[in-house]
Parts: C-alpha cells; structure tokens; sequence
C-alpha cells in the first residue's frame, strides 16, 4: 500500500512494487499481519515533524506500517539469529515498510514469536506495548497501591497498560470515549471516565500516576490531578503539548513537587518481556475487528476517528 503525497487516507493506493533484497544485516521478512500506530498516521498526514523525518514535499518512504509479524524469507549474509523460515515479529520504526507483502528488516529490529501467538496477536505488540512498559515501569516507576489513571485507554497502549498495571496491585482508572467503557471494564480498569462528559482534570480527584496516550490538555492542568510527589508520563500526542512538558517539567517540579516525564520510545526493548507474560497467560491483546491490506484506508479513517477498541490489525495472508 503506497502513498506518493501527504494527505488523506485516500492517497493510499494498492500497488505492484519490485520485491526488496535484504542487506548484510537485513532480514526479509513475508509479512502476514502488520498494525497502525498514531506514527503512522503522522506520517500519512505530513505534520511539520514528519515532513522533516520523510521528507518536506513528498515522501521520501512510501511504504507505511511499523508493527509487523510474519515469516523469514531470507536472511543477508551478516544476519546470525535467524534463518528462513522463522516467525518473526517487530517495530520497524524509521524504516517502516510493513504494509506490504514483503518488508526488509534489520536484524535487531525483529524478535522471534512464541508459537503460542497468532501473527495478528504479534503484529499488536511491539510500539504499543513498549511505550505501555517504558512509560509504567521505566518512567513511572510503578508501585503496589498505587493510584494510576490511563488516558486513551481504550487504545493499544491503554490496553496493555492496564494488564501490566494490574500485576503491580494497582487501582486503575481509564478514560476514554464512551461506546469503549463496558470494554475498559472488561479488561480490568477499576474506574472508567467517559471525557466527553466529564473532565478529569476538574473533578478534585488525584493520581500517583498519570500515563497519557493522548497528550491534549496543559501541564499544569495534568498536574492538577497529581498526588504531591506524583508522576505524569507522556508517550505521545500533539507536539505542542510535547514541548510545553519538556520545557514545564523543572518548573513543575520545583513548586509543586510533581514530575513531567516523557517517554523516547525504545523500540523492541522489552519484546522478551512481553513474550514472558504473553506465555503465561497475564497479558493478552485486545484488538478492534480485523482488516485486509486493501482495506487500509478504511482502517486508517477509523483510528483517526479513535472508534478503535485496543489495535488495529491488517491482515495479509
């Protein structure tokens, strides 16, 4: 699926490329599902920072999809961890490539799949889950009896966010739109907040932890909620909003004794990790209804929307 300019989901176009040859350190990998992550979207509109990354008319990648999960074709001649054949899954941000039938992928940037995980589980994990475990455990430095709140979290990162916060004897509450709170409740939040109706932010009631998928109010209205002491953690969102918490953190901190952190995502960092509690049976994914690569526009249209329930898969076998 290609797009030749910024723009819509319309821009997107089904079509024959040439079949990429894996480098030296590059493994080729026959993609059988792949995810869309708000990057993507980014990307597919051309906001002034993705330009810069993928070029500032046209884009220099035009093959989207960061998440995929799939099997190894062939391997280049420096690659030692994987052989043809493999079920492999990863994030191949910076790259990018996977919504396509077949994506070169470097070594380190793939990890092989547990045989228990289905492509379409594996495809959901790797950047949601990441920023879900960097921003919780990382960053938040998560702890028994805490107080989190999860905004967005009806979304990959809020989905796999509360299964981990779960694990440390958490009370956690998501806020969301409404059509996801019977889901929210599903999966384990505690407490659910519908944001079209009301405003966290005002309501009186405070976190020792605030993990932020959407990013779209002030600092200092975040910090408001905090507990003294307590920690926001951005994963992603506006940008602006991004810089006002990287310039805001010190000052925040300086009077009221909370903290501004920002997760700088590591890609496929803690794949191992997941594996781990995927097999064990303490994290599970949570996907919205699944789509064909000929229905990516569509797909895109609604995680735009925010309609999706946890990820949005495509499927290509």
């Amino acid at each position: 699926m290609v797009y030749e300019k910024y723009g819509t989901p319309d821009v997107l176009e089904l079509k024959e490329v040439e079949k990429p040859f894996p480098g030296d350190n590059e493994v080729l990998v026959k993609v059988h599902a792949a995810s869309i992550n708000d990057w993507d979207l980014g990307l597919l509109h051309g906001d002034f920072i993705n330009r810069m990354l993928n070029g500032l008319t046209k884009p220099k990648r035009k093959i989207l999809g960061s998440d995929i999960a799939g099997e190894v074709e062939s391997v280049g001649k420096n690659v030692k961890h994987f052989k043809p054949c493999d079920e492999v899954y990863g994030d191949l941000s910076g790259q990018w490539g996977g919504f396509a039938e077949f994506v070169c992928a470097p070594e380190k940037s793939l990890s092989l799949k547990p045989a228990t995980m289905s492509f379409e589980e594996a495809a959901a994990i790797p950047q949601a889950a990441m920023l879900a475990v960097q921003g919780l455990i990382d960053k938040g430095n998560i702890k028994q009896g805490q107080r989190l709140l999860i905004n967005g979290a009806g979304g990959g990162v809020g989905t796999f966010g509360i299964q981990i916060a779960k694990l440390h004897g958490i009370e956690v509450t998501g806020v969301d739109k409404g059509n996801k709170l019977e889901m929210l409740r599903s999966i384990g939040f505690d407490h659910v907040i519908d944001y079209t109706k009301e405003d966290f932010t005002k309501n009186g009631k405070v976190y020792d932890l605030i993990l932020d998928a959407k990013t779209n109010r002030s600092m200092f209205k975040y910090s408001r909620s905090l507990s003294r002491h307590g920690v926001y953690v951005t994963v992603g969102g506006d940008i602006g909003r991004l810089l006002q918490a990287l310039l805001l953190a010190p000052l925040i901190n300086l009077i009221y004794k909370k903290h501004i952190r920002i997760v700088a995502l590591k890609a496929n960092k803690d794949l191992m990790y997941m594996n781990e509690l995927f097999e064990k049976g303490k994290v599970k994914v949570v996907a919205d209804r699944p789509y064909r690569l000929d229905q990516l526009p569509e797909a895109f249209r609604h995680f735009a929307r925010a309609d999706h329930k946890g990820k949005i898969v495509v499927t290509l076998k």
